[in-house]
């Protein structure tokens, strides 16, 4: 399963611990997963911005962390990605908001 990461405000870039995660959960998924189990990366953001804003922001970082995977070796092909948006939000101030910013990956 790969580790939820999480990004800066406004940004779908990878930071060095969301690139370290993102290669420990790779090296994982290679030696225990299914060769035919595919993987969903849900791109999530905090309330601030529109509603179509954040879906537009949610897909470019869940795109982010495809991008990197593929690049360490995952199969294009099995990884799709979808967007939240600020559905999923649940933060109140900075704190909350922050953890609102993020991907998160499940096994199909």
């Amino acid at each position: 399963m790969i580790e939820t990461v999480y990004f800066a405000f406004d940004s779908s870039e990878l930071d060095s611990a969301a690139r370290a995660a993102l290669q420990e959960a790779v090296e994982c998924y290679r030696s225990q997963a299914d060769p035919g189990l595919s993987l969903l990366l849900t791109g999530a953001a905090d309330p601030r911005g529109t509603e179509e804003y954040n879906i537009a922001l949610g897909e470019r970082r869940a795109q982010s962390v495809r991008s990197y995977l593929i690049s360490l070796g995952l199969d294009g092909s099995r990884v799709s990605t979808t967007s939240v948006g600020e559905e999923m939000a649940t933060g109140t101030d900075e704190a909350g908001w922050a953890r609102d910013r993020n991907v998160s990956g499940s096994e199909n």
